[in-house]
């Protein structure tokens, strides 16, 4: 029989430090602990993909494909956009960050009330997923955003700007999500006394998953325990009802734990198995399970990349993390990350070699992705990088 697969924790628990556990006696040396659960139910959710909503560009002054798109609204009804990026702006006209709505579509303009010389023009579009926060935000004095096609940066025109944006509320109320279900619990610690005690709120808690030998692999969520009611998993122990408060982990995160279950990966390439949402939390994992207290290797030193499963960009990483840090090793699970992790402290320092091995299947297979806001990188961007980086590279 498998032991508990999750620990609840105190919310704000080190799980490094608090939650220790020799599960051949069940002791914990961490006072964090608050219940050990066999399972748990309902608690992977895969988000939806974006939905389509109305937006509202105001004070525009529209300019190439825009202002095509509006002589062909105005005679079809509407007209595809493609992708719109929305580039903020601050008070000197200089690019801060970008915004961008995908799959756009152009219902119609009018005169801006504000300004007659502009339009207001209505889109329907889906937020790109990659967009740094839920709505742009402008700086102050900014005059508002340069609007913008998904390949400016290969020469496309700008497509004038906006003053502001609205997003024109649809009155359908967000989806509710089920509570997660803890199995087969034993409530110990400050749980245990709260039960005992007749309170009410339990407080809030964190779900932790656990390898077989009770160490802890992951975070899974967090959220306040609202319920609880005897299980018929066993005497003494309780079904817990958890309301989330954090994201649900993907659906792709049961099969990357189970790959984690017996600790530490040992052999190489555990990670090739998974789609290219579970090495994306590969990646998430392997962040976490990170030995901080590890010193860098010193300069100048060779690494070898497995590049047999480099078939999409997250196997990149994982292969680079690998390369670097070893079987579950994290190096970087993106370009901003693993521009960090050369500076130093994550396992490696500049300068160094990296052989790169069946470098064939990356360049086949990297950035065929339509672009949709989001390109994966292709091999010739990835190796431009990281000569900029100072990494050498040789292809073997």
């Amino acid at each position: 029989m498998r032991p508990p697969k999750y620990a609840l924790t105190a919310y704000d628990a080190d799980i490094g430090v608090d939650i220790g556990m020799d599960m051949d006696t069940g002791d914990t040396s961490g006072a964090g602990i608050w219940a050990l659960c066999a399972d748990a139910e309902d608690l992977f959710g895969d988000p939806p993909p974006p939905a389509r909503g109305t937006y509202e560009l105001l004070g525009c002054t529209p300019g190439g494909a825009l202002d095509e798109a509006r002589t062909r609204a105005r005679a079809e009804g509407s007209a595809p956009l493609g992708t719109l990026v929305l580039e903020i702006l601050d008070k000197e006209g200089r690019r801060v960050e970008e915004w961008s709505l995908e799959d756009v579509r152009l219902l119609g303009d009018r005169p801006c009330a504000r300004d007659l010389s502009r339009r207001d023009l209505t889109v329907e579009a889906r937020e790109s997923p990659h967009n740094p926060f839920d709505h742009p935000r402008r700086p102050p004095l900014s005059p508002g955003y340069r609007l913008l096609g998904a390949g400016t940066a290969a020469g496309t025109e700008p497509w004038g700007g906006c003053r502001d944006l609205a997003h024109v509320p649809d009155g359908q109320p967000d989806p509710a999500e089920p509570p997660v279900r803890l199995l087969g619990c034993s409530p110990r610690g400050a749980l245990r006394t709260a039960l005992d005690a007749g309170e009410e709120d339990l407080g809030h808690a964190k779900l932790v998953r656990l390898d077989r030998a009770g160490h802890p692999v992951q975070s899974a969520v967090e959220g306040e325990l609202a319920a609880w009611i005897p299980s018929a998993r066993g005497r003494g122990l309780m079904d817990l009802t958890l309301e989330p408060w954090s994201e649900r982990p993907p659906t792709a995160a049961e099969e990357v734990w189970e790959l984690w279950d017996d600790g530490r990966p040992t052999g190489p390439g555990r990670w090739a198995g998974c789609g290219t949402e579970g090495r994306r939390h590969w990646l998430s994992t392997a962040l976490e399970r990170h030995d901080f207290g590890r010193p860098d290797a010193g300069p100048g030193g060779t690494y070898h990349l497995d590049g047999r499963h480099i078939t999409d960009e997250p196997g990149f990483f994982c292969a680079v993390g690998e390369a670097v840090n070893g079987p579950g090793g994290y190096f970087g699970r993106g370009l901003d990350a693993l521009a960090d992790c050369l500076r130093g402290r994550w396992g490696a320092r500049l300068p160094f070699t990296l052989l790169w091995h069946d470098a064939e299947v990356a360049r086949t297979c990297l950035g065929l992705v339509p672009l949709t806001g989001h390109r994966p990188c292709t091999f010739e961007e990835l190796l431009a990088f990281l000569g900029e980086e100072g990494v050498g590279v040789r292809l073997v």
